[in-house]
């Protein structure tokens, strides 16, 4: 390892307190396959920072590496990558359907993803994953993944896949939950209707029907939608009470319906009482996993968010090395290590670090 980089990281860690100890043992050390040089263009998200630090870090062992950067946001990183003024497109999510549309109908092909780090469990902004609450009162201690497309969607003729509308993903009305009693609740609850409350139309959003609702956009129709309180998406009109805040939705309506059920992200209800987080069954599992910091960056928990970092490879071509070296960087024990250290996202595991690590043979 080159000299300047364990300084680097220790300078990091005493400047940034860490969020959990994770072990970081079972991830590869970065070893240079060849000298690079050149610039990296990055055009996107700055990930609050982090894509600077690898970059600081990648540097001290490639020297000969320059970065440009623009990093306005993520809305910027596919379109960045379609009309080609990047190289690397770092993302805090998956495209949306219109961005992975354009790309193809240029390409012929979609972006490569590459995911280089996990959302956060309660660090507000840092992509969080959803997480089911119910009112206090309410008996249930979890749900599957299934009973939550049950309960949030409608039948659907199919889902989506990409951009492509795919009949294996549809299901039926039979598979709709209305009541408390399809959920195995009995006595006083069994034929109580489920109030449904969650998010606005958003990128967290858009991750939920996609892990929820194979990517249909047909909800239950008493589904009630609010945004982030204190964020860019109040209206002016509702800036004074932010009664279509989250927090006002949790504190006011679920705290207060001992029938509702609501999905939303846990910075959002810190601190508020009356409500209460459940554990969810992942798909082909039968054990139900509590939402925890630890079961967000071990990924046992179904919800967790990618981070991403996306470039044009056609198919059957080399990824460029400068451009592969920087990921493996990223992707290796060290570039993980600025992700803990720095504690806003959560670092890979050694299984999904060396799925990505394929993706660049």
């Amino acid at each position: 390892m080159n000299a300047l980089l364990p300084a680097l990281l220790a300078t990091l860690a005493a400047s940034t307190p860490a969020h959990a100890d994770f072990d970081l043992s079972g991830l590869p050390a970065y070893q240079p396959a060849q000298k690079v040089s050149g610039t990296i263009r990055n055009f996107g998200f700055g990930l609050g920072g982090v894509l600077k630090l690898w970059e600081e870090g990648f540097r001290s062992i490639q020297a000969g590496v320059t970065f440009e950067d623009k990093l306005p946001t993520s809305d910027a990183a596919i379109p960045a990558l379609v009309t080609g003024v990047t190289d690397l497109a770092p993302d805090g999510g998956e495209p949306a359907i219109t961005e992975a549309l354009s790309f193809f109908e240029v390409y012929g092909y979609p972006p490569t993803d590459i995911i280089v780090a996990s959302g956060a469990f309660d660090v507000e902004g840092k992509s969080n994953g959803p997480v089911i609450f119910v009112h206090k009162d309410n008996p249930i201690t979890q749900v599957s993944m299934e009973q939550l497309d049950g309960i949030f969607g409608a039948e659907r003729t199919a889902g989506m896949r990409g951009f492509q509308w795919t009949p294996a993903d549809g299901r039926g009305a039979d598979k709709d939950i209305r009541t408390w009693g399809q959920l195995g609740l009995t006595g006083e609850w069994a034929g109580k209707p489920i109030q449904t409350y969650g998010h606005a139309p958003s990128g967290t959003t858009r991750f939920f029907q996609w892990k929820v609702m194979a990517n249909g956009d047909k909800w239950n129709p008493n589904y009630r939608e609010y945004v982030e309180t204190g964020s860019k998406m109040i209206a002016d009109e509702d800036r004074a009470t932010q009664r279509l805040g989250l927090r006002h939705m949790l504190q006011e309506e679920l705290a207060k319906n001992r029938h509702g059920i609501a999905w939303t992200v846990m910075p959002q209800a810190k601190g508020i009482d009356g409500v209460k987080p459940i554990a969810v069954v992942p798909r082909g599992s039968d054990r139900a996993v509590t939402p925890s910091i630890e079961s967000f960056q071990d990924r046992s928990y179904p919800m967790v968010r990618n981070i991403y970092i996306y470039l044009n490879r056609k198919p059957g071509t080399p990824v460029e090395p400068r451009l592969r070296e920087f990921l493996r960087f990223i992707l290796s024990r060290e570039g993980q290590r600025i992700v803990a250290d720095n504690a806003s996202y959560l670092p890979l595991t050694g299984a999904l670090v060396r799925e990505q690590l394929r993706k660049l043979d």
